[in-house]
């Protein structure tokens, strides 16, 4: 072909392929605006599917059902308050009434994302599109499903008025637990019909449509009492409701009942209606995990979801947990993690002592964790509850407990990175003043577990647990990268960390966190510096029987070497065999570390074997209050009741598995030798030449070798003596014998020079 023509087809192509994405937004623009004409518009998919969820034991036993709340409740026409379709227009799609039932720009945005070949991520949909989604198309990320949810959305603002699609939305939209549709929140959250919302509770109600697991009540309280009034600040700025109603729906606080007898006047939320299952703290773990991923296909899609619970494991963590807190009164409360550290299965976990009985059945295993990043939180439809980075982490409405000393491992895993070593001494005062600390506020630390004096190793600080050796120790690591371990061994809520928000204190565990996360961030030791987030799920099917989510064959993460966990396991050995975790004696390897909070207020043992890390906390559900005068122990620490419950439960879980020590990395490779230099060749310098006018030729006789084989060379190297001089290598050729001595001053290596041979 003519090279011209070529270069024309070429270029005309380049300029198609250039205009396509024009054309296909003007075809696509030109659908939304002029959509072909529908006399019906589909029949919509059953409201969730109606199909139960199953869930499952290690064993492949039934343990839990999911479905929805007491199979739907069904809406009357002109049941619904007119304060909340407003709240619900104010905060979802206030141009409902005026719009034509799709947002075009964000159609648009995603045609460009996927002609661009990005991922559609932007929501914006109007109330028609997301009752669209929700009845006809479903949630896949794809332009075919964007596009054709926008062309029904279209059909639909035709075909069906107005205040009939906010009611056939209203009766559809999941609204968080296993509530489908306002009649049923109203059951689940009030134990009212719908018809009987107050402007309050409808107010909290429509703050949970953009992302019920973040915003649940039971289970997040604070987070929904900020979404109540935001709804309610919307809704007087969109003119729906007086300054009066305003005021007095701000002041109808939200309160669970569970919490004892409410304030006058409260928004009151009531716990859910769960049906019996055996184990519920681990299922209530196993829901809100699921919630984060799969949103509303937990109630309605017929998953089975096969857990890693073990039940044997998890009945001797209940009596454990039972036996510990016999005798104390709530709000004492314990919980108890178990993880298998070369998996990250969740074994085991106790979140209180008694699920129903727990203010708004809150886990107290799972804590709480910080809201995602709002760049992350517009990338999901339904925002996992915390935010973690690397895997789905859950939170269970409690506060997160301080760790104390518990923290301690995770100092001193980012000192040994940063090449400390386990000898480096520190002074071990019994009070340590933070330097150039302003006033005297949070500006001592002290020793809670142990006492001090004089100076200590990094290995005894760490066995006997002094505050003041780790204080001066963070100053030299730095508090951001121990913010940045403890990340990346797994707890979740570190990545806050940094010096705006911390201070020294941070080395002695002021930061909350959940015994989930401290069981798997200690797993990671066990497992020599390879992480797998800790999971309740093997896997899961859905309805057709395809695996939506396989766990079983997950590849770890290396987060730490190999030898720096050894040496964090090793020295947490010598805190069970002589520092202030002897309680946790086992009789078999086992490492792990004592935590008390300031002012005794939580108490910690975590600790772990090969097989499995166990964390166990103590403390005031409600309150920060100091462990005074419980069973017997004036003064409660991790050394204590923690440390004995610890005991006791690895003790049963570990009957029948041989005792195994942890295994020591091989130490790494020497660093390799520099090259060594090129041989040094010695020529003679040639002879003078001698002055003469004409040229004079010296005729030599003719040589001829020995007879004789030459004898071979040896070569032998004789160490340096004391007395110096480097290296002698003696070489000997034929009967000649040469000695050269090189200099050994670690500048170069040796140096080996060749000597010609004289002519005999």
């Amino acid at each position: 072909m003519n090279p011209r023509t070529l270069a024309r087809i070429t270029v005309a192509l380049l300029s198609l392929s250039a205009l396509m994405p024009v054309v296909v937004t003007a075809i696509v623009a030109s659908t939304l605006l002029y959509p072909p004409p529908l006399d019906e518009l589909p029949d919509p998919r059953p409201p969730g599917g109606s199909q139960l969820s199953r869930v499952y034991d290690v064993n492949g036993r039934e343990i839990a059902i999911f479905r929805e709340f007491d199979q739907r409740v069904p809406l009357e026409a002109g049941a619904v308050p007119e304060h909340l379709k407003q709240a619900v227009i104010s905060m979802e799609d206030q141009s409902f009434y005026a719009n034509s039932g799709v947002d075009f720009r964000g159609a648009l945005r995603a045609l460009i994302a996927n002609v661009r070949g990005q991922e559609i991520t932007q929501g914006g949909s109007t109330i028609t599109q997301q009752y669209v989604k929700n009845a006809y198309v479903g949630t896949e990320r794809t332009l075919e499903r964007k596009l054709k949810e926008a062309v029904l959305a279209r059909q639909l603002d035709r075909l069906v008025d107005k205040d009939e699609i906010l009611f056939k939305y209203l009766d559809a939209v999941y609204l968080g637990g296993d509530a489908i549709g306002v009649g049923a929140a109203s059951m689940s959250y009030f134990r009212k019909p719908v018809s009987d919302l107050t402007l309050s509770e409808s107010a909290l109600l429509a703050g949970l449509i953009p992302a019920p697991s973040d915003f649940e009540p039971r289970g997040s309280p604070e987070e929904a009492e900020e979404r109540r009034v935001l709804v309610l600040d919307t809704m007087l700025d969109q003119g729906h409701i007086t300054e009066a109603e305003h005021e007095e729906a701000v002041d109808q606080r939200l309160w669970l009942t569970t919490d004892g007898p409410a304030p006058r006047g409260s928004t009151l939320v009531y716990p859910t209606a769960k049906g019996p299952t055996e184990y519920p703290y681990f299922v209530d773990y196993v829901r809100r995990y699921l919630e984060a991923q799969y949103g509303q296909a937990v109630y309605a899609g017929g998953l089975e979801i096969h857990t890693t619970l073990d039940p044997r494991l998890q009945e001797i963590a209940e009596r454990t947990v039972s036996e510990a807190l016999a005798g104390t009164q709530p709000p004492i409360e314990m919980a108890l993690v178990s993880v298998e550290p070369g998996s990250g299965f969740v074994q085991a976990m106790v979140g209180g002592r008694d699920f129903n009985a727990t203010a708004g059945q809150v886990n107290l295993a799972l804590g709480k964790c910080h809201q995602a990043p709002e760049e992350v939180r517009n990338v999901v439809d339904v925002a996992a509850s915390c935010w973690s980075d690397d895997a789905i982490s859950v939170e269970g409405g409690g506060s997160g407990r301080q760790p104390g000393s518990s923290w301690k491992p995770f100092v001193l895993a980012a000192a040994l990175e940063q090449g400390m070593s386990d000898s480096t001494v520190y002074s071990a005062p019994s009070t340590y003043r933070i330097p150039k600390c302003v006033g005297d506020e949070n500006c001592t630390i002290n020793n809670y577990e142990g006492s001090a004096g004089g100076s200590a190793s990094l290995r005894t600080a760490t066995e006997r647990s002094y505050n003041t050796v780790y204080a001066q120790v963070i100053q030299d690591v730095g508090i951001p990268e121990v913010g940045a371990m403890a990340k990346k061994l797994g707890i979740s809520s570190a990545w806050v960390a940094s010096p705006e928000r911390h201070n020294l204190e941070y080395a002695l565990g002021s930061q909350e966190v959940s015994p989930l996360d401290m069981a798997s961030a200690f797993g990671v030791f066990a497992a020599s510096g390879e992480r797998f987030p800790a999971t309740p799920v093997l896997w899961v099917n859905d309805a057709n029987g395809d695996i939506v989510e396989d766990n079983r064959q997950r590849q770890p993460e290396r987060v730490l070497p190999a030898t720096v966990a050894y040496t964090v396991t090793d020295i947490l050995k010598g805190v069970i065999s002589g520092g202030t975790g002897t309680a946790a004696d086992i009789g078999r390897p086992a490492a792990g570390k004592t935590g008390t909070a300031q002012e005794w207020r939580d108490a910690w043992f975590v600790g772990y074997t090969p097989t499995l890390s166990t964390a166990v906390w103590i403390g005031d559900k409600t309150k920060p209050t100091s462990l005074f005068n419980i069973k017997g122990v004036s003064r409660v620490t991790g050394g204590s009741i923690p440390a004995e419950t610890w005991k006791v439960f690895m003790t049963q879980a570990l009957e029948g598995v041989p005792p195994t020590d942890f295994e020591q990395p091989p130490p790494p490779p020497p660093p390799p030798l520099p090259p060594a230099p090129p041989p040094t060749v010695f020529v003679p310098p040639p002879a003078p030449a001698t002055p003469s006018t004409v040229a004079t030729t010296t005729t030599l006789p003719s040589f001829s070798p020995p007879t004789t084989q030459p004898r071979p060379t040896t070569t032998m190297i004789v160490p340096r003596n004391s007395g110096g001089g480097g290296r002698r290598t003696t070489t000997t050729r034929a009967a000649q014998t040469t000695t050269t001595t090189t200099p050994d001053d670690g500048g170069g290596g040796d140096t080996t020079s060749t000597i010609k041979p004289r002519n005999p």
